[in-house]
């Protein structure tokens, strides 16, 4: 499975910036593609995942509501839309896909990151 990020940029508080992730390989429609954030001096947690199957979404409690994650299955590509930004988005985001939604020890194949900055 192969993953390519894209979409990431500075950005207003308040603003919103849409990520991409085209997957490529056999069988990552077998998987759920998740999207990962590592802020500078902090370990990377969840943000958001999603079934390519089912289209079943999950979502971190600090991104409900303003984040969206979905998938494009023609096009073999993962969104997560970014909407109400805040300073405290500002982090290097990552796709992944993995066997389980929310548990990043979960998830084999990553892409590149995407640096997202929100400034004030």
């Amino acid at each position: 499975v192969q993953l390519q990020a894209s979409g990431g940029g500075l950005v207003q508080a308040g603003g919103s910036l849409r990520l991409s992730c085209a997957a490529s390989g056999r069988t990552f429609w077998r998987y759920y593609m998740g999207w990962f954030r590592q802020a500078p001096g902090k370990e990377r947690e969840f943000v958001a995942a999603i079934s390519w199957s089912g289209g079943g979404t999950y979502y971190a409690d600090s991104v409900k509501g303003r984040f969206t994650i979905s998938r494009d299955v023609a096009k073999n590509t993962v969104y997560l839309q970014m909407n109400s930004l805040k300073r405290e988005d500002t982090a290097v985001y990552y796709c992944a896909a993995g066997n389980s939604p929310t548990t990043q020890a979960a998830y084999d194949y990553w892409g590149q990151g995407t640096l997202v900055t929100v400034s004030s």
